[in-house]
């Protein structure tokens, strides 16, 4: 009967991921329409932000005919539907923003931005990790109080006082690391000079991602300690280390797999605040730029491609947890 189960649950598994697969690509649809209706109520001109200072030297009919060469007098869905039939073909488009292929902007900023996220959420999970073991350990102790206070101050702190506040003291006082950029003025980033420049960056969005992951492992391992594996453990004269390493941590962690993937939101919030402070080139920097200058196909697919992290990451993070956990996978 067993292998009968879990073949009834890799078939759910595949509906669930077909489901949501489909919900996903039409959510990445209606949310790249509303893009575009959204960013033509905006305030700002995409003709004047094309143009720069040479808008107000044109004519009326000059800016008329600028306009018609670039696509911005058409109206907004006529505009949607242009550069999705350009999507399907492989054309991304052409930023006005930053005068080239939007496909060319990707290529140079995304792999930065994956950089920084990355680096910034793998040292917040490995602190995690270690402070919520420590602290729920001993529920209720000094060191448990003390790391929940922690957690709970770092949520509570907007993300953009750690960034100011690691500029004013590390880079600005003590000056022992650069106070922005991701290479020395002048000379173009590259992954061998990146190293002194990544550090306040990703130490910021570390701390700005720490709270939620901190808090639960630190939960999780005070409900672990108090299963009836640990107590069983113990009662057999399992050393505590041992206890700790196959039974404490493995459920401990567990909810990592789902929390990592369901704030991938705020991973991608932290990252458009911190490269605005830090002026890091990746692609947080490269979508306000585009919002301010009513850049379309840019921001679209900027846009778009967040909508699919999100939910994407959503959608990895429970199959994962359905495959790394008994309790659900065997149900």
């Amino acid at each position: 009967m067993k292998p009968a189960v879990k073949r009834d649950n890799l078939d759910g598994l595949g509906r669930m991921v077909a489901v949501r697969t489909a919900i996903i690509a039409a959510t990445t649809v209606l949310v790249s329409f509303a893009m575009f209706g959204l960013a033509a109520l905006s305030p700002f001109d995409p003709l004047a932000s094309y143009l720069g200072t040479t808008y107000a030297e044109l004519t009326e009919s000059e800016r008329a005919g600028v306009a018609a060469a670039i696509g911005a007098d058409l109206p907004w869905w006529r505009q949607w539907f242009d550069w999705a039939a350009g999507v399907i073909t492989g054309d991304l488009g052409y930023s006005r923003t930053f005068g080239r292929p939007v496909a060319d902007v990707l290529a140079e900023r995304l792999p930065w931005t994956i950089l920084l996220s990355a680096t910034g959420l793998t040292v917040a999970v490995a602190a995690a990790v270690v402070l919520g073991l420590w602290a729920g350990r001993r529920p209720g102790g000094l060191v448990d109080r003390a790391i929940v206070a922690l957690g709970v101050f770092l949520a509570a702190t907007p993300s953009f006082i750690y960034a100011l506040g690691v500029v004013l003291v590390f880079a600005a006082t003590l000056r022992v690391i650069p106070a922005g950029g991701a290479a020395p003025i002048g000379e173009q980033p590259s992954l061998a000079s990146i190293g002194p420049y990544l550090i306040a960056p990703a130490l910021v969005l570390a701390v700005t991602q720490l709270p939620w992951p901190l808090l639960a492992v630190r939960q999780a391992t005070v409900e672990a300690i108090g299963s009836d594996a640990v107590e069983n453990a113990r009662a057999r004269g399992v050393p505590v280390g041992v206890v700790l390493r196959r039974h404490v941590a493995p459920m401990s962690l567990m909810p990592l797999v789902t929390l990592v993937g369901g704030r991938l939101s705020e991973l991608v919030v932290g990252a458009v605040i911190v490269e605005a402070v830090f002026g890091w080139p990746g692609l947080a920097e490269a979508t306000v730029a585009s919002a301010k200058d009513v850049d379309f196909p840019l921001l679209a697919v900027t846009t778009v491609l967040t909508t699919v992290l999100v939910m994407g990451g959503s959608l990895v993070a429970d199959v994962a947890y359905k495959f790394l956990d008994p309790r659900v996978r065997d149900v």
